[in-house]
């Protein structure tokens, strides 16, 4: 909560109070003096702060006691007496837009994002990247070229100026609230949460390059939804780029103002059976996996000066990483097939693919929430669901059978990279959104389920120090201190052994 928000929302209080609490012919000069520093209030904190639909009624009762003193003050008439009932529906209304504003400001704050834990300053910078040879299959209106957004974080300078915005383009904030199911305007206050970037900085020269890292964000999701990973793994030496999978993100907007939405949810229905609905995914994955390659192509061109960029020349091409959240870890995992990509991380994500190849030789790390570990226990333990289990799920026990076969695969694939120097861990208390910056959108998601019972700035700051640990050790050959078991000051994290 910002601090000018605050003490207006408190102003409308202390006026409600003095309505309420003093007799009509001792609320003129106090009301009057209140209200008039809450109308300074309310000008600085749109002046300083910007306004927000959150706060909407506070906005209304402070211009209407403003209205209500300055008449009270000039008139030359005596009160009006006023009917009681008109006067306990007005105190009731503004109770309850006191209420309702409290809890949208809990619901829907103006957060910080958790400040970077390395030693350099962090830049940002945003590509367009047009795949001449693959035709977009998402978007049956167009027919036109593969076309991605790409931003990238890096080790910069000193910055200069304010820090880039959380949100790179707040038009498509509509298109989120949307896919939450909720009104186009509620998250515009977003607009006002800052990330810890310079846009356009130079690159830190403490280095002559850096390890780069792809990363993925997961089905209806964002870039800027992993800014606080990025930007971390940016502060300690990496050019991370994180990739808009185009129809597979809830929006994304590009620089001739256009703006693609998800279609990809379109491919899948209810009603098909278990095979069709696999092979649809394999499909959908095998696009995105083509995205991280293209990807890499156009860093290459880059490095080389081909395309311009002030990162030309400042990445380290034999040192690079892959991650990714949710279908963006599987994409991760399939992506890390490329020779030229050495590691990658997997944030619960279920795999695709996986009857195209055989397992992946190289270090790969596994990190689940609970909840998802759960369900890959159950197949270790070779556990069968209940019919009453099925009834609550809305499965039937052919479909979970076929999930179980594809489950053992996905296990048997994280043993075999497990044996080349990965591992499998699960946080205690998480849910399958702690792995995103949306975890700190709103603390009702956590009410509702939908993130854990885990703080986000702790779950963020686990994860963070568990990805940082795993690249230093591949791409930088450091570190690895939190690979080798448990860790005391990260009890949350289970390691998983998993047999042959």
């Amino acid at each position: 909560m910002r601090l000018f928000e605050l003490f207006l929302f408190l102003s409308n209080i202390g006026l409600f109070t003095l309505i309420v609490l003093l007799k009509k012919g001792r609320r003129r000069i106090p009301i009057s003096v209140v209200s008039g520093i809450a109308t300074l209030l309310l000008v600085i904190h749109w002046t300083v702060e910007g306004y927000r639909v959150q706060l909407f009624f506070p906005y209304c009762i402070t211009i209407i006691f403003l209205a209500i003193s300055s008449y009270s003050y000039f008139r030359k008439n005596g009160p009006k007496k006023i009917p009681r009932f008109m006067l306990g529906s007005a105190y009731t209304a503004i109770a309850i837009m006191l209420v309702v504003t409290a809890c949208l400001m809990y619901a829907f704050p103006v957060f910080k994002l958790p400040e970077p834990t390395g030693e350099f300053k962090v830049g940002t910078q945003t590509f367009q990247f047009v795949d001449t040879n693959r035709e977009e299959m998402f978007d049956e209106a167009r027919d036109g070229k593969r076309e991605l957004m790409v931003q990238v974080w890096y080790p910069a300078q000193a910055g200069t100026g304010k820090y880039a915005p959380f949100i790179p383009d707040t038009q498509i904030l509509r298109y989120m609230a949307a896919d939450y199911g909720l009104p186009g305007f509620i998250f515009q206050h977003l607009k006002y949460v800052s990330s810890h970037a310079y846009s356009g900085a130079e690159v830190n020269s403490a280095q002559i390059s850096y390890p780069l890292i792809l990363a993925n964000p997961g089905n209806g999701s964002s870039r800027f939804l992993h800014t606080s990973q990025a930007e971390n793994l940016a502060s300690h030496g990496y050019i991370v780029a994180v990739i808009d999978h185009t129809y597979n993100t809830f929006a994304t907007e590009f620089p001739d103002g256009r703006i693609t939405t998800s279609t990809t949810n379109d491919l899948f229905s209810p009603d098909q059976d278990y095979q069709t609905g696999r092979r649809i995914r394999d499909k959908l994955g095998n696009v995105l996996t083509d995205d991280v390659t293209f990807a890499l192509d156009q860093f290459e061109l880059i490095q080389s000066g081909q395309i311009p960029s002030l990162l030309k020349g400042r990445m380290d091409l034999g040192h690079v990483g892959v991650f990714g959240h949710s279908i963006g870890g599987a994409t991760a995992y399939d992506a890390a097939y490329d020779p030229r990509i050495a590691v990658g991380i997997d944030l619960d994500g279920g795999l695709y693919r996986l009857h195209d190849r055989e397992g992946l030789r190289k270090p790969f790390l596994f990190i689940n929430s609970e909840s998802y570990f759960d369900k890959l226990k159950m197949v270790v333990d070779n556990r069968v669901y209940t019919d009453a289990e099925l009834k609550r799920m809305g499965s039937t026990r052919e479909w979970e059978d076929q999930v179980t076969e594809d489950k053992k695969l996905e296990l048997e694939r994280m043993r075999v990279t497990a044996e080349e120097g990965g591992q499998v861990l699960y946080i205690e208390n998480t849910e399958h959104l702690n792995f995103a910056d949306v975890q700190f959108i709103s603390p009702i998601f956590n009410i509702l389920g939908i993130t854990g019972k885990i703080a986000p700035e702790r779950a963020n700051s686990v994860i963070n120090a568990y990805m940082l640990d795993f690249f230093d050790m591949y791409l930088k050959h450091q570190g690895g201190i939190l690979m080798k078991g448990p860790d005391s000051r990260f009890p949350e994290v289970n390691f998983v052994r998993l047999r042959n």
